[in-house]
């Protein structure tokens, strides 16, 4: 079986492990107050080129979203995002479960809009009774997003300046950044989201991790912002597991290292996909492409396959993701390509 279905399948990189391996048995304090998350600390300010950045670590992407998103609003506020947002759609209500609404927008393949979202605040204001209404407190969205494609500086500037200019705060989730910010042709790197963001994440799960995230608040957290990671349940006392991680991640570029060699197997990906006659859906740009496949090609490529189904294309198609990461090898793509070709053979 061939394993296509998440950039999560495999542990974590090998120097990431060594790391842990190594650090094992220092003694270091709890909580994220120990050498090597202030070693992790620095190094992801450094590549931010942002010194007087707040950076915490949280163990995973939903406990991250969950976090900044209550740490942010005032009970009466929700969240703005696209609607094929990961927080409106494939989080289980984490973030309702919090008291906030997800307030959405139309997704544009999977991005928001700058007009969308200032339309929806202009209407909210425009409205007499919206005191009586959700506010609408804060802006979220993903980088790449849920379909791969990535927002450019500008879009980005645009979303910062209807932020501000409401004076609620932008919030990228980058569960994926990586694989972003490797892409060819993309003109966002980290100093352009420490510039345009009120805060982002730096995702490790997904880009070479056994787990975490890293929080980066250019402009500095919210009041009282370690209390409440702890509040919500999503503080570790064994802070270092995170820490030596990252500590590796952002030693001699590995982070950008790995992330890059996972765009160049999905960029061998898709070009045998499309020279194999399989329609894309869109034109992703990172790790996660979306092709169309027919209910028969989707059960027969299933039983060789470990892919994830996206959603209904129509009656008779739907649209199916395949996911490379940093550990997929140019075997593994070569062989997936065999099987997509001998479906096409059988036909």
């Amino acid at each position: 079986m061939l394993f296509f279905e998440n950039d999560y399948s495999e542990g974590a990189h090998p120097r990431v492990l060594q790391s842990l391996l190594e650090t094992n048995l220092t003694p270091q304090p709890g909580y994220g107050e120990d050498g090597f998350t202030a070693a992790a600390r620095e190094k992801i300010r450094a590549a931010c080129q942002c010194p007087q950045a707040d950076v915490y670590f949280i163990a995973g992407g939903t406990q991250a979203n969950m976090t900044v998103i209550r740490a942010y609003l005032h009970p009466t506020e929700g969240v703005v995002a696209a609607d094929t947002g990961h927080i409106a759609c494939h989080e289980a209500g984490a973030v309702e479960s919090t008291g906030h609404k997800v307030l959405t927008v139309p997704g544009h393949e999977g991005k928001m809009d700058a007009g969308d979202l200032e339309n929806l605040l202009k209407a909210f204001y425009a409205d007499p009774n919206h005191a009586h209404m959700v506010w609408p407190g804060m802006a979220y969205i993903s980088h790449p997003t849920e379909y791969g494609t990535l927002y450019t500086a500008e879009e980005l500037t645009g979303l910062s300046q209807v932020c501000a200019a409401y004076k609620i705060p932008l919030y990228v989730d980058g569960a994926r950044l990586g694989y972003g910010l490797m892409s060819r042709g993309t003109d966002v790197t980290l100093p352009v989201l420490s510039a345009v963001c009120d805060c982002f994440t730096v995702g490790g799960t997904k880009v070479g991790a056994l787990c975490g995230e890293a929080l980066v608040f250019p402009k500095g957290a919210p009041r009282r912002f370690f209390t409440q990671v702890k509040q919500g349940g999503a503080l570790l006392a064994k802070g270092r597991l995170l820490g030596a991680q990252f500590d590796a991640l952002f030693t001699e570029d590995l982070y950008f290292e790995i992330s890059r060699h996972a765009d160049a197997m999905a960029e061998k990906m898709k070009r045998g996909i499309a020279a194999l006659g399989y329609p894309l859906y869109l034109d992703s740009p990172t790790n996660q492409q979306f092709l169309v496949l027919t209910e028969g090609q989707l059960q027969r490529i299933g039983r060789r396959v470990r892919f994830s189904y996206w959603e209904r294309l129509n009656e008779t198609s739907s649209v199916v993701r395949f996911a490379v990461s940093w550990a997929t090898t140019e075997e593994q793509v070569d062989a997936l390509l065999q099987v997509l070709k001998e479906e096409k053979e059988a036909e």
